[in-house]
Parts: structure tokens; sequence; C-alpha cells
């Protein structure tokens, strides 16, 4: 692989939330800052991303905004959706869940030294249970990659269990993800409190 290899990254935003009561997650704030913006400083030697969202969300960076058709297609039909929203096709695609606020640029450049020689790398938690914070070799991806009718619901170890993937041990609270309000509350380091008007009573 060239040694200077085209970074892209698809940040998948498009999930129901329903343990948030349905909240557009890319949109709630920890530490005065958007989840998606916590993807996106994660994200900063991409050259291009693709944020697979229902709607829009301000940005510090420009980022091209997709969706899965049909929506909540899960995350195969996300990710595939936002490689095909690429302008240009990359060696190397990063992946990561909007609400993995832990995972840091430090975090993908473990996950890059992992994946040289394989087709990518993705982070596991303490009980070695894969994480939606990964990077994939772009060509590799596109050979394993299904038709449009076979992405809807597809779980993602099938799209992947014919790769060679390295494991990545998280540290610290990278593999913490932000599901429902107690893991927002816990990651502001809050013990009790309102979380705002849109918090569910």
């Amino acid at each position: 692989m060239d040694p200077r290899p085209r970074i892209a990254a698809v940040v998948l935003a498009g999930g129901t939330a329903v343990r948030l009561g349905g909240v557009d997650k890319a949109s709630v704030e920890l530490d005065g800052r958007t989840l998606l913006e916590h993807a996106l400083d994660a994200l900063v030697d991409a050259e291009e991303v693709v944020v697979v969202m229902p709607a829009s969300v301000p940005t510090s960076r420009p980022v091209t905004v997709t969706r899965e058709d049909p929506p909540h297609g899960g995350p195969v039909a996300g990710l595939l959706a936002g490689t095909d929203a690429l302008v240009r096709p990359a060696d190397l695609l990063v992946v990561l869940a909007v609400d993995m606020p832990w995972v840091t640029p430090a975090t993908v450049r473990r996950l890059r030294e992992a994946a040289t020689g394989r087709d990518g790398a993705f982070l596991v938690d303490d009980e070695a249970t894969r994480q939606l914070a990964g990077v994939l070799d772009g060509p590799r991806l596109a050979a394993v990659s299904p038709s449009l009718e076979g992405r809807h619901g597809m779980p993602l170890h099938r799209l992947l269990e014919s790769l060679d993937l390295a494991t990545v041990p998280a540290r610290g609270r990278e593999a913490r993800d932000v599901d429902t309000w107690e893991d927002l509350r816990e990651g502001r380091g809050e013990d009790s409190g309102e979380l705002g008007p849109d918090h569910p009573a």
C-alpha cells in the first residue's frame, strides 16, 4: 500500500437512539460540544468525512451528509452508504459510531498501525467485543460489499467475516458509548441533575 494512503472516514449517526427517547445522537452535547464534533476530532487525519444521519447538524469542518436507503438499515447499510458518497475512493477507511466520544486521534492511529499488512483493525473492549470504531482497507471492503438489495439489516460481522482484521484493546474510556442519559451523565461526571428539556422525565 502507498505509504501515504488516501484516508477517508464514515461516521455512523443514523441509529434510532431508542434509549435516549429518539433524540438525534449527533446533536447531543457532552462538555459543551456535540457528539458529532467529538467524532470529527478523532478523524483529524481523514481527508474526507461522510456522516450518515437523517438531518444535518452544524459542524466545524466540511462533511458530506448522506443516509442509507431505506433508512434504519443497520451499520452495514450505513457504512456502505457512506462509502458510496465519498468523492474519491479511499485507500484506508475509518469507520466510527457517533456515540463514542472518547475515541481520539491517537486511538485511530493505533488502529491504523495495527492494520498494517492486513485488511483492517477494530477496537475491542475488555471482553474482546468488537466496537464500531475501526479502519478498513478500502479496496478489500469494496470487494466484499454486497449489492444494494443485500445491505439492509445485514450484520456487520457477516460483512467482515472474510477479512483479516486485527483487534486493538481499548484504553481508558475509548470503548464506552453513549446509549442512555445515564451514560451521558457519567460522561459529564455528574451524579444527578437535569440534562435539559429533551431529557425524559
